[in-house]
């Protein structure tokens, strides 16, 4: 799992830096230099100009130089360009180190959910992990999502052995009979805790750490899903103070961290919160400015609906990027058609096992089953916030919006892989039935694009398509309500 893991990710970006100057844009700069991304072809530039010069590797978080908003993975590429490759700009090094960081990622994750959530649901989690088509395509360029993944599968293998060692000396302690589980209680703290505890630490630590060098957001986003999950599996909702004030601590200096960041872009004063508030309402109003300015349809959308429908309209918009009958139909050259293809088909297929994330599942029973439940609920509610999220941060773009939602792709995999073992042991009709409602979405779109692009058939108002769309959504669910009544009867 591993090693294909590594293959693909290096395969596919020495495929593409082999074939976009061949097969790619005429005129495209990034292209003729063999990159997907503007952002890691700028890095990749700043990166060698900085590691062949006399200047300290440090100077990479200067403003200056702008292709890193952070400035932690400029730093480690021109540490690796100046320390491994001095005599020529070998931009391959860069993307043997990220499919690298993109497969480091699967073990850690594999060992986590099996610890969790067992050998199955760790197997499907891992898969997915290794071959989401988005991840693959990533993990080939020098970006920070494949860091940001690994990074996340430290910070859940640290996290999750740490309790699962905490939980099974409590149980231990719990057998004896009382005097000697008190005594094992007071003694082990002083001779071996710390020592059965410092793996895991080190590498939740490390986690947290690469974060903070590479995105501090992501780091804050991370320490809030780790503290909601302590939250909700504690005991009568009981916080440990001592977790608590590590987070408190790490949370406080990744706010800082990140403003810090952010004010290189002069965001205005008022701390750290208020840089950081500023960004965001800055970036959203300027990235929904841009889908309409970058699409004629969406811009006439935008003139014929009121102004609060708007930034609603724009995150579905990003919800469904990449849009697949929009990917199979309208025109382009054949590498990005396929690089295409391959990322919307993975989105689509992740859909709707996100969505039935938050009804699959342990049933109601024991109180281990009722924790389970609620981490699932938690970390469906958190990925789901955070796809509506970057739909608006990304502005419903076909490439920011899924490169800025694969972020957070760890936690993704956990629940699909959740998902797919529930299916296989269930067989619920209500997959089959949020299959369909995809389906329907796909093929009213698709004949839209057919319309639009080869002129074949009717197109119909966009307001229509949407009722249409509803209509069918609607029937799907009564009809899977009614079935469910029937057999219960």
């Amino acid at each position: 799992m591993v090693a294909l893991a590594f293959i693909l990710r290096l395969a596919g970006g020495v495929t593409t830096y082999l074939a976009l100057p061949v097969y790619g844009h005429a005129g495209d700069e990034e292209q003729a230099a063999g990159f997907t991304y503007t952002d890691a072809y700028r890095r990749d530039a700043q990166a060698w100009e900085l590691a062949s010069s006399d200047r300290p590797i440090l100077d990479a978080f200067n403003s200056r130089f702008s292709s890193d908003q952070y400035g932690g993975l400029l730093a480690l590429c021109a540490f690796l360009y100046r320390y491994l490759s001095p005599d020529a700009h070998r931009t391959l090094l860069l993307v043997i180190m990220s499919a690298l960081m993109g497969a480091l990622g699967v073990p850690f994750l594999w060992k986590a959910a099996d610890l969790q959530w067992g050998e199955k649901a760790a197997t499907a989690s891992g898969w997915i992990f290794a071959l989401y088509p988005e991840s693959v395509l990533l993990g080939g360029v020098p970006m920070r999502e494949p860091y940001l993944l690994a990074f996340s599968a430290f910070c859940l293998w640290g996290f999750v052995s740490l309790r699962t060692e905490r939980h099974m000396r409590r149980s231990a302690a719990g057998n004896l009979p009382p005097e000697t589980g008190r005594l094992l209680r007071e003694e082990r703290p002083r001779n071996d805790i710390f020592e059965s505890d410092k793996k895991p630490l080190l590498w939740l630590a490390l986690g947290i750490l690469g974060m903070l060098l590479v995105s501090p957001s992501v780091a804050l986003v991370t320490l809030v899903i780790l503290g909601g999950w302590l939250y909700f599996t504690s005991e009568r909702g009981r916080f440990p103070w001592q977790a608590a004030v590590l987070l408190a601590v790490v949370f406080i200096s990744g706010l800082f961290l990140l403003s810090s960041a952010l004010d290189r872009g002069s965001l205005g004063g008022g701390g750290p919160l208020g840089v950081i508030q500023n960004f965001i309402r800055e970036s959203l109003k300027w990235n929904a400015f841009k889908i309409e300015e970058g699409s004629g349809w969406v811009q006439k959308l935008f003139d014929e609906m009121p102004d609060w429908m708007q930034l609603p309209f724009v995150m579905l918009y990003g919800v469904l990027q990449p849009v697949l009958p929009a990917i199979l139909i309208a025109p382009t050259t054949i590498v990005w058609k396929v690089i295409g293809i391959l990322r919307a088909l993975g989105w689509y297929a992740m859909l709707p096992a996100l969505i039935l994330a938050f009804w699959s599942g342990p049933g109601p029973g024991a109180e281990s089953n009722r924790a389970e439940r609620r981490i699932q609920t938690w970390l469906s509610l958190i990925v789901w916030a955070w796809i509506l999220f970057t739909a608006l941060r990304g502005g419903g773009d076909q490439w920011d919006n899924p490169r800025y939602r694969v972020i957070l792709f760890l936690w993704q995999a956990i629940l699909a892989g959740q998902v797919w073992v529930w299916w296989r042991e269930t067989r619920n009709a209500w997959a089959g039935r949020v299959i369909a409602m995809e389906i329907v979405l796909v093929a009213v779109f698709a004949q839209w694009y057919l319309n639009r692009y080869l002129h074949l058939g009717a197109q119909l108002p966009f307001a229509w398509m949407v009722v249409l769309i509803l209509a069918a959504w609607v029937l799907i669910a009564a009809w899977g309500v009614w079935r469910d009544r029937a057999y219960r009867v």
